[in-house]
């Protein structure tokens, strides 16, 4: 009986250590306040053709967070696509390896309540730094502060189409 409740006790001491410890790696400056997250979220993805710090990357996350896409089959039926951060690293990397990929924000609007916020951040996708826009779209981005810092706990995005395009209040110039 005593073994059981001494590991017990072990289990929960290194529970409550590694969740009190998760994401203390990542950088102060990207978890510290909404620009920071939301600025890291689109420089950790972006470059030229290479790898990308996927240690960073998932330090931006919640545990349980959801990344979803609106995407369009080639029927151009739309469908929603959900994935882990793990598996949009699984569905990305090669492609990032081998591509330059620019992600760069455009505006945002957010909402704050206390320790919850949504960011609503349109975007454009260039396939060089100084590359014409591929793509424009618009990212939902839900955040929660908690331990002393932001985190992601759901982002879902949505490419602009000639029957949905970006809201004016999200463009720079709208």
């Amino acid at each position: 009986m005593k073994v059981k409740v001494f590991y017990g006790a072990i289990f929960v001491f290194l529970f409550t250590l590694s969740s009190v410890t998760y994401g203390q790696r990542a950088n102060a400056d990207d978890v510290d306040n909404i620009d920071g997250i939301i600025t890291a979220m689109y420089d950790v993805i972006s470059g030229p053709a290479g790898e990308r710090d996927w240690q960073r990357f998932g330090n931006l996350f919640k545990d349980g967070v959801s990344m979803a896409a609106i995407t369009q089959t080639e029927d151009g039926e739309l469908r929603y696509v959900s994935m882990t951060p793990d598996q949009y690293i699984e569905r990305n990397d090669e492609y990032f390896t081998n591509n330059d990929f620019w992600e760069e924000e455009m505006d945002r609007e957010v909402f704050q309540f206390g320790e919850i916020a949504t960011v609503q951040t349109s975007y454009i996708i260039k396939s060089g730094k100084d590359g014409e826009v591929t793509h424009r779209g618009v990212n939902s981005v839900q955040l929660v502060y908690d331990q002393s810092r932001w985190w992601i706990t759901n982002i879902t995005w949505n490419s602009e189409r000639e029957d949905n395009p970006i809201p004016d209040e999200l463009l720079s110039d709208g």
